[in-house]
């Protein structure tokens, strides 16, 4: 029998059996095949969550009011009217606003498959239509996008492609030091897809080697324990002063390469006198010790063995989620510079090893085709991250990238395979925002937080109801995806709903071009065939290649040296910055004139911090489970089960359980002035005892309790800040939060989001 295949961003995997014995097995090559995908199938069949049928709000059907909450009413209808509906409130705010009061967002790495991508296919919906105000940037990484064009002359995409390989540090690093940690956790996933979690694997070569891998973060579980890290813990928020006491003590100790500094760098020299006191204050062990809670002998003696040993610093994703983000991730490529092994094998400077599995992987980078998506003819966006800025201020002003920028008034919200009632901060503010458009309108498969405070609701299939292709620019296979399981009730493919869309706009000949979804497949693989010729891959014809399931190529590898050819030669191979070298100092940043970013690395107090919290506030660390990907297979087995009494677990310190009363499997309710959740209880050393750790994920289950507004199901996003980390780039700041923790004594309130809302007739 002819083997079929599927593929996630968690991993790709073989179906056995049909019908209700459908499973997932993880391909042979995987040695470390993702807890995430265990869920999949469950997620996926859960019939409490799953849509089966288009459904309006009650109150925007009979009102069209704005009443929209996780508690709200549904009337389900008939495909037809649903899409009448749908098509008329994009007609009327088009003609009475125009195309740029539409906002039209699609994130939360939905699916893996090329074709049925649904960003890609709503954004060439609505490009037919006459566009749509979209927006920039990640939820994951900002900071990066924004910055790395500046100092290092690359987009994050390309600068993150460009890593050193990790068979190279695997072999010539002896000192890894990890900024956030370097965790399987993270390295699950994969845009895209991926065929083998391989992450792990280097590491622990390069341990058995003899690398030592120093964890700097407030968790001690932010590295595996096979690893045998060291552990240094610095209040959350910090690295930047650590980073420069680690600087001042390099430069102390004689150890700066000014050669380097001199060849391939700007503004090192300012640089050095800040963190040697240019404003007054010397950057020693000592000052940091005080801010960080790190002792001053640990910082002396880590940069005294950064200094001799062949080291790489890496800076995992996280470290700019948080208020001057930007600032810390940029430190820490300074530091690098300071020692001077960038572009020498295996060693210099990292970012975002472990954050995802494809940074450092020894494979060819390849270009392939995707889905066209047109041109949107209007100009006008939001940084991802301040949706509720926009639904608050429509008209207000903010800063973005040195530009002076205004809110659109956005009078019909689209959402598309995502969910912003995860992801986003301060979420019973964006709850509240929310009720701001006239329309809202959801394409999901399940009821999540955002599709339960839709007026329309359209359900599209999962990945595992479809056909598709994987295809990763940095993987050594192309798998086509089969699907495992029948359409759930009436779900759709995105392609066959804006197929029917477009017919009321009269744009179908430009949307489908007259293709079928298993055409527009074949269409992109032969692309794909042109493509690989020029690259050197004779891919198979189509009918071969779904008969096969998965074609590989993993023999075209690479040994990848960042900067290699630029340390070598600055000159011929000068980067795309302002002055042709790294900028340690940037130009270009200091004529933005922005308070809240210098235009060198400095350290600046977050507003909310351990260094001066009050008595009984912790930092709120709100990493990524092991069991789902953001809220995605929420209600799958691994993440059922690693919950206690329904909701999720807060991970705290001993004495911090002693002091609050508390002990395993008890539920505790964190909160601040933003907010409050309910969450179990887990008690570990391994951390910081001021902090907490509450992963992100849980579906928003927003309820008054006793007066008070909280998430009963434990979504740490009702607890932190909805600023940007700076007016540089705008991200999020999810990990910049104080909270508080009292023992929950009362009755539990019972877990609705993962239950069906109420339905009632049309009548």
């Amino acid at each position: 029998m002819m083997q079929k295949y599927t593929a996630a961003h968690w991993g790709a995997y073989e179906i056995h059996g049909v019908g209700d014995a459908t499973r997932l097995k993880p391909l042979p090559r995987d040695p470390h095949p993702s807890t995430i995908g265990e869920g999949w199938l469950d997620a996926v069949r859960d019939t409490n969550t799953r849509i089966a049928r288009p459904a309006v709000r009650e109150g925007w059907l009979k009102h069209r009011d704005r009443a929209r909450s996780g508690d709200a009413a549904f009337v389900e209808v008939p495909w037809d009217e649903a899409l009448d509906l749908a098509g008329d409130a994009l007609k009327s705010v088009i003609e009475t606003y125009g195309n740029q009061a539409i906002y039209a967002g699609s994130y939360g790495w939905s699916a893996a498959g090329r074709f049925h991508h649904a960003q890609s296919q709503m954004r060439r919906f609505l490009n037919t239509i006459g566009g749509f105000t979209g927006s920039v940037n990640t939820y994951s990484y900002a900071g990066a996008e924004v910055l790395w064009p500046h100092i290092v002359g690359q987009s994050n995409m390309y600068f993150q492609n460009d890593m050193t390989s990790w068979p190279v540090v695997a072999e010539q690093c002896d000192l890894f030091v990890a900024f956030g940690g370097i965790a399987k956790r993270a390295a699950q996933v994969t845009s895209a897809g991926t065929t083998a979690h391989e992450t792990q694997v280097w590491l622990d070569r390069a341990v058995a080697r003899g690398c030592r891998v120093v964890n700097i973060s407030p968790l001690g579980t932010d590295t595996e324990t096979q690893t045998r890290a060291e552990w240094m813990a610095p209040r959350p928020g910090t690295d930047c002063a650590l980073i420069l006491a680690l600087a001042f003590e390099v430069f102390r100790n004689g150890h700066a390469n000014s050669d380097f500094l001199n060849r391939c760098t700007t503004g090192a020299q300012r640089f050095e006198d800040y963190v040697k006191g240019s404003d007054g204050i010397p950057k020693t062990p000592e000052w940091a010790a005080q801010i960080c809670d790190v002792p001053a002998q640990d910082i002396r003696d880590l940069a005294h063995r950064m200094g001799t040993s062949k080291t790489m610093i890496n800076m995992a994703w996280s470290m700019q989620r948080a208020e001057g983000g930007e600032i810390t991730i940029w430190g820490g490529l300074c530091l690098a510079c300071v020692l001077g092994q960038i572009g020498l094998p295996g060693t210099g400077f990292g970012y975002g090893y472990g954050s995802t599995e494809s940074v450092g992987r020894p494979h060819k980078v390849y270009n392939w085709p995707s889905v066209p998506q047109g041109q949107n003819p209007v100009q006008d966006y939001i940084p991802v991250a301040r949706v509720t800025d926009m639904l608050e201020s429509p008209g207000g002003s903010y800063s973005y990238n040195g530009q002076a920028r205004t809110y659109p008034d956005a009078k019909l919200v689209w959402w598309s395979g995502g969910n912003p009632f995860h992801h986003h901060q301060d979420l019973i503010r964006l709850d509240k925002a929310w009720r701001s458009p006239q329309t809202v309108v959801v394409m999901d498969h399940s009821w999540t937080a955002t599709a339960r405070r839709a007026d329309i609701v359209l359900p599209t299939t999962s990945a595992l109801e479809r056909d598709d292709i994987m295809i990763n620019r940095l993987e050594t296979a192309m798998l086509y995806m089969s699907s495992a399981v029948s359409p759930y009730g009436q779900s759709r493919d995105d392609y066959d709903i804006f197929s029917d869309l477009s017919l009321r706009f009269g744009t179908q000949a430009a949307f489908s071009e007259g293709r079928s979804a298993e055409e527009w497949q074949h269409t992109l693989w032969q692309a794909c065939q042109t493509a690989g010729s020029s690259q050197g891959i004779e891919l198979p014809d189509w009918t071969s290649f779904k008969t096969q399931g998965l074609f590989d190529f993993s023999g075209t590898g690479r040994r990848q040296i960042q900067m290699e050819a630029f340390r070598k030669d600055p000159d011929t191979h000068r980067r795309a910055t302002h002055s042709g070298r790294i900028e340690m100092e940037s130009a270009t940043v200091a004529a933005m004139q922005l308070d809240d970013c210098p235009a060198s690395p400095e350290w600046r107090m977050p507003v909310e911090s351990l260094c001066d919290a009050a008595q009984g506030q912790f930092h709120l660390l709100s990493g990524q489970p092991d069991t789902r990907l953001h809220s995605q297979n929420d209600t799958g087995g691994p993440s059922k089960r690693s919950k206690s009494q329904g909701r999720e677990v807060c991970t705290v310190h001993p004495d911090a359980a002693t002091a609050h009363g508390v002990v395993n499997g008890d539920t505790v309710k964190v909160f601040n002035d933003r907010g409050a959740c309910l969450a179990g209880v887990r008690i570990s050393a391994h951390m910081r005892p001021d902090c907490i750790s509450l992963p992100t994920g849980a579906w928003l289950d927003l309820r008054e309790v006793d007066g008070e507004v909280m998430c009963v199901h434990g979504n740490p996003n009702v607890l932190t800040r909805d600023v940007g980390s700076t007016q540089l780039s705008q991200g999020n700041i999810a990990h910049s939060a104080l909270v508080r923790m009292v023992k929950w004594d009362g009755e539990l309130p019972e877990i609705r989001v993962h239950s069906l809302p109420r339905f009632v007739s049309a009548t």
